[in-house]
């Protein structure tokens, strides 16, 4: 269906209600960084990453503690954002650079029938193929990104001009209209600039050593050049702020800043661990929203597509269209609830090309206020991926050559080479090695998910208790996982390059 007929069906099945947010329609910023977890900010402590941008959101509005991301990978966590649902509830959307199903109707489009001026620069929905499912442009809305950067600051970031987008995109809207923008920038994805940290002033003893990282200062110099791509990110933020403060709009404006998934270092991204799915958010909005509010209840990243809409007054879902599972947080923003109750969940299938047969590695989770739960549906597959690859038809690579669900980095040639020392060994095991179905984390002692308590005995009816929970939900909302259809995950296509891998021993 061409993208103009579905704006215009939706506009036929909702109606704009009038009610306390709707009185002046704000406008609606998104800004998201990509591949950030949640410790690396200023106001969560960090002493690597400066960001007194996000900060000043924080302070203007509300500050997030525990804000999860519906999957630990970028085309699923996006999707799940803009459409409000979890990841198994998106078919090929739910999985890692696949298609985007167009029955699923994302937040961008429902304003912009709503009478939004709707746009986006840096990285919308994405990797994968949104055409081959019949939109006509990303999820996120029409793209603006002529405007490059004369000089970048390193070479890992990305030479769009974020803010001079943005300017070309308020410079488009229409007198009057309120607008929803997505800033998606492209940071601190890899590459790096190796040395990029120390050259911006940073020393090795800046850095914050996640407890799963060794000690290794090829390690901290490359958490270092991480932390100087988040310093960019947040200072494309403060530029982008900047002009909402010189027409007039910052007060009217919902400013959301997140990111979409975890940090880009072993047991962190591309899996279900705190590390991968535990993310910064700050959300201001001072003509509705009272400042200095902290916020620790648990909230999932799918509970901002039905915020924005309930602030823009659009009613959803339209009759025959898939509804929206996430909460609207305004009432807890503005007072009128004074506590919100409940968990988040994490999805996983594929992520990258990284096992014999294109094969996936799927994780379901339960996150509380204390416990982190992760059903791993097939522990014989190796979560980091296969260790050996093919580089040549019918030629294997070097025995710990692989792990492709690990972005390539200086950290992990570091742990492979390392791998033996008596110091490295268990941290190199946690980040590759096999994992039993089912793991249990106290995330308020043990953010770093090292100690399993899945068995043991003291923690038995807590393991039982969120194992039911989880298992209730996948099955009360059709996740394939959960019936004779799980194999479906396998069969949705991915348009990035496939890698050859050896058969496993348990595929004979």
């Amino acid at each position: 269906m061409p993208r103009r007929a579905l704006v215009v069906g939706l506009f036929c099945f909702f109606w704009l209600a009038t009610n306390l947010y709707a009185d002046q329609r704000p406008n609606i910023l998104l800004v998201i960084s990509d591949d950030q977890s949640w410790l690396d900010t200023s106001i969560a402590g960090s002493q690597s990453a400066a960001t007194p941008n996000f900060d000043q959101i924080a302070r203007r509005g509300a500050y997030f503690k525990n804000a999860i991301s519906a999957s630990p990978g970028c085309s699923p966590s996006r999707a799940a954002l803009l459409t409000g649902r979890y990841p198994w509830m998106l078919e090929e959307a739910g999985t890692h650079a696949s298609s985007f199903p167009q029955k699923y109707v994302v937040y961008p489009d429902l304003l912009e029938a709503a009478g939004y001026f709707v746009g986006y620069t840096g990285k919308g929905w994405g990797p994968g193929n949104f055409k081959i499912s019949g939109r006509e442009r990303n999820p996120a809305g029409p793209a603006y990104q002529k405007r490059k950067l004369a000089k970048k600051p390193a070479a890992g970031i990305s030479n769009n001009d974020y803010a001079a987008n943005f300017a070309d995109f308020l410079a488009d809207r229409p007198a009057d209209a309120p607008f929803c923008f997505w800033f998606g920038a492209m940071e601190p994805h890899r590459p790096y600039q190796k040395g990029s940290g120390e050259e911006a002033g940073k020393t090795l003893a800046d850095a914050t050593l996640p407890p799963f990282l060794p000690e290794a200062e090829p390690i901290r110099g490359d958490l270092l050049d991480y932390s100087r791509e988040i310093e960019w990110f947040d200072q494309q933020l403060g530029a982008t702020l900047k002009q909402l403060e010189a027409i007039g709009q910052l007060d009217n404006t919902l400013v959301v800043v997140t990111s979409d998934n975890g940090m880009p270092f072993p047991r962190a991204k591309a899996n279900n661990y705190e590390y991968g799915i535990h993310m910064p958010l700050a959300i201001a909005w001072p003509a509705k929203i009272a400042a200095g509010q902290t916020i620790d209840e648990v909230v999932s990243l799918t509970d901002l597509a039905p915020t924005f809409l309930a602030a823009a007054g659009v009613q959803f879902p339209a009759e025959g269209t898939p509804p929206m599972i996430g909460r609207n947080l305004l009432p807890r923003l503005t007072g009128e609830q004074e506590k919100l109750a409940g968990g988040a969940f994490s999805s996983r299938e594929r992520h990258s090309s990284s096992r014999w047969n294109n094969l996936t590695y799927p994780q379901r989770s339960l996150r509380s206020a204390r416990f982190l739960l992760i059903r791993n549906f097939q522990p014989q597959r190796w979560p980091a991926g296969a260790p050996q690859v093919f580089t040549k038809p019918g030629m294997l690579g070097p025995p710990h050559g692989g792990y492709h669900d690990i972005d390539g980095s200086p950290t992990l040639d570091w742990m492979v080479e390392h791998r033996e020392d008596a110091a490295v060994a268990r941290l190199f095991g946690a980040a590759v090695d096999r994992r039993p179905a089912i793991e249990l984390f106290n995330i308020q002692t043990d953010p770093a998910c090292l100690r399993d308590l899945a068995d043991d005995r003291s923690h038995k009816s807590i393991r039982e208790a969120m194992e039911q929970l989880l298992n209730n939900y996948l099955t009360k909302t059709g996740d394939p996982r959960m019936s004779d259809s799980g194999d479906v995950w396998e069969s949705y296509p991915r348009f990035s390059p496939i890698r050859d891998f050896p058969k496993p021993d348990w595929a004979e």
